[in-house]
């Protein structure tokens, strides 16, 4: 194949870019897919939206969106100008001219990388490629899946590398619930299996992001996703291990943090926690450390780091079980109300919430559990518990016998709380701003 075929491939894809023509289909509907394909229907491309899940495509057909952050009018918009469209029918793939895969990335039971969704998508696409076709792959995962997995299944179909079609890895950055950043404004990161590769990929998110970053390859993209989590997972592993320190010492950890980032230089506040949650940095640090296991090397401070933070659910029932003591109540059958169980401040995502293990134990130790949260009218929990959130009102604060701040909602009166729940366990510092009345509360 001449250097100028190669050119003309390029060349004719991106033109269609440029011009807004290509039609672009986005594998998974998620937190990372849907504002995706919010961002380029917004900017004029057709894109179409496929998702295994019935219940999600009925509610974007209807122009309805499920994800707190992405706003229903501009869904609404969108489908009613034919911009945007969804189905669960892959054969979708034969029309589009990109493909971006945005799909679950979870981890096994043996805390092992499972890319069994990423394999479901890329066979999907092997039936569908096509010559001028761009597949991008956004779900976090380990170095080398893009060149060493998905390279060889779309070669299989006798198309190639940049002849053919192009690939290439953009790791997603979405922060739910961050007013500040979102898709639009995040530096985006590209390494494509060719240079090649690389420029069309970063020609197509130049249309919709202003700053992106070209990589060497699409192994440093990957690589650079797990380090961005890895280093917060670190960090955070830290600031949990000194909280723990602090407790012991009967030092408020969060007026050392305070005190530590009056420094201007050197130093970056992180801030401890019930324990870590979310899709990425519970989970990221071990997609790194298995690859680097394969490779005979062991990646210490990201075990150690993630030890200390699946260890803080525990160190949280033993507050509970301390602060319950000072007041002679046993963990069994006090009346214990947490207090958000989502992930993160003001969302409504529940995955690997540290709320739910503290919910678990409690239980188990036979504590009678309830929780309100606004964005989480119910919950699933071990053996098949199931209880609703309950509405904060003074006589459910009066009734507990503890209350623990799990997560730190906005919409939470943490004075109205303070106030007339007979013990509050803080773990996340909201009531730093609150009134307390003489040793009412105890903090992480």
């Amino acid at each position: 194949m001449s250097s100028s075929t190669l050119i003309n491939t390029q060349t004719a894809l991106i033109n269609k870019i440029e011009t807004h023509q290509a039609r672009i289909a986005i594998i998974g509907l998620g937190y990372v897919g849907l504002p995706l394909a919010v961002e380029f229907g917004l900017v004029g491309f057709s894109v179409i939206g496929i998702d295994v899940n019935p219940e999600k495509v009925d509610q974007l057909t209807k122009g309805i969106s499920y994800i707190k952050d992405v706003e229903t009018e501009k869904v609404t918009q969108l489908v009613e100008s034919f911009r945007f469209s969804t189905t669960t029918n892959f054969d979708v793939l034969a029309e589009a001219d990109i493909v971006i895969i945005c799909v679950p990335t979870p981890l096994s039971k043996t805390k092992e990388p499972d890319i069994s969704y990423i394999l479901s998508a890329a066979e999907a696409i092997k039936k569908h490629l096509h010559s001028g076709q761009l597949v991008m792959l956004e779900s976090t995962t380990y170095p080398g899946t893009t060149d060493e997995v998905l390279l060889p299944i779309f070669e299989e179909t006798g198309l190639k590398i940049d002849q053919d079609f192009f690939l290439a890895f953009s790791p997603e950055r979405v922060d739910p619930g961050n007013p500040k950043f979102h898709t639009g404004n995040i530096p985006k990161v590209v390494g494509g299996v060719t240079p090649l590769s690389t420029e069309v990929a970063a020609k197509t998110y130049n249309q919709i992001i202003s700053n992106v970053h070209k990589v060497s390859s699409a192994r440093v993209a990957e690589t650079t996703k797990l380090l961005e989590n890895t280093f917060r997972s670190v960090n955070i592993g830290l600031v949990n291990e000194i909280a723990k320190l602090c407790h012991a010492l009967e030092v408020n950890v969060w007026e050392v943090v305070e005190a530590a980032a009056t420094k201007p230089f050197g130093f970056m506040p992180f801030y401890p926690g019930p324990g870590i949650g979310g899709h990425c940095i519970p989970l990221d640090p071990l997609y790194l450390s298995w690859k680097a296991r394969m490779h005979g090397f062991e990646a210490r401070f990201i075990g150690l780091a993630e030890e200390v933070n699946s260890g803080m659910p525990n160190h949280v029932i033993e507050i509970i079980s301390d602060a319950l003591n000072k007041h002679r109540k046993p963990l069994n059958g006090s009346k214990i109300l947490v207090l958000g169980a989502a992930y993160k401040r003001d969302i409504d995502d529940v995955r690997e919430s540290p709320a739910l293990e503290i919910l678990n134990k409690l239980h188990q130790k036979g504590s009678i559990i309830a929780y309100s949260d606004p964005y989480i009218q119910s919950l699933t929990l071990e053996e098949g518990v199931s209880i609703e959130s309950v509405e904060l009102d003074r006589t459910v604060l009066a009734y507990s016998d503890a209350v623990v701040i799990i997560t730190d909602h906005s919409d939470f009166n943490y004075q109205f709380i303070v106030d007339h729940a007979p013990l509050v366990i803080d773990t996340r510092n909201a009531t730093r701003h609150v009134k307390e009345p003489s040793n009412k509360v105890i903090k992480l």
